[in-house]
């Protein structure tokens, strides 16, 4: 289990700097495991000029499904390039079974839920 936890700090910590570089100035996360599944809840807000930037996290979480094979070998790299690099987020969608993005204004909040152990 230890490299669940692992994951799930490493996708936090990747959303963190992606909205760092949209402006964000309130961000906050949160994790809840249960068992066989876990949760993060993702919020921050972001400058009104980045509303693409929005649109194109949408986008790689959509187009790209969660890869077990891919995921063992490549999770480590969440985080290590440029914040919102295309290549980064691809990864961070590889690591997430279903996704919910729900947009008040100029803030977002994100559910990524994950099934451990896969």
């Amino acid at each position: 289990m230890k490299h669940e936890e692992k994951k799930a700090a490493k996708i936090i910590e990747e959303l963190t700097m992606y909205f760092f570089s949209l402006g964000a100035n309130t961000i906050s996360s949160k994790i809840e495991k249960q068992e066989g599944n876990m949760r993060i809840t993702f919020r921050a807000d972001y400058l009104p000029e980045y509303e693409e930037d929005i649109e194109y996290l949408e986008e790689c979480l959509g187009n790209e499904q969660r890869n077990a094979g891919m995921e063992d070998v490549y999770w480590e790299l969440i985080g290590s390039g440029d914040p919102g690099e295309s290549s980064q987020l691809l990864l961070l969608a590889m690591l997430v079974d279903k996704y919910e993005i729900r947009k008040f204004g100029n803030e977002v909040e994100l559910q990524l839920d994950r099934k451990c152990g896969i």
